[in-house]
């Protein structure tokens, strides 16, 4: 059993960095996305990507339809 763990580990060691990454992007994402929609006001927005965990996935979806949008101040 020891064999089979220390195989599991050994052949995904290359996962561990690339998760951590991608969770570092989707932290990014969503915190500017998060920052962007409580800026302008946009409170569904706000509660779908503060709720929705999408890997990444919403927030950029988000960034990209209001782009070219203003900011309510």
């Amino acid at each position: 059993m020891e064999d089979v763990l220390v195989n599991f580990f050994t052949t995904v060691a290359w996962a561990i960095p690339v998760l951590i990454i991608l969770g570092v992007i989707d932290l990014i994402l969503r915190g500017i996305a998060l920052w962007h929609s409580a800026r302008r006001g946009q409170t569904v927005w706000f509660v779908f990507l503060f709720i929705i965990s999408s890997v990444g996935i919403l927030p950029i979806i988000y960034l990209l339809i209001n782009r070219g949008k203003k900011e309510n101040n």
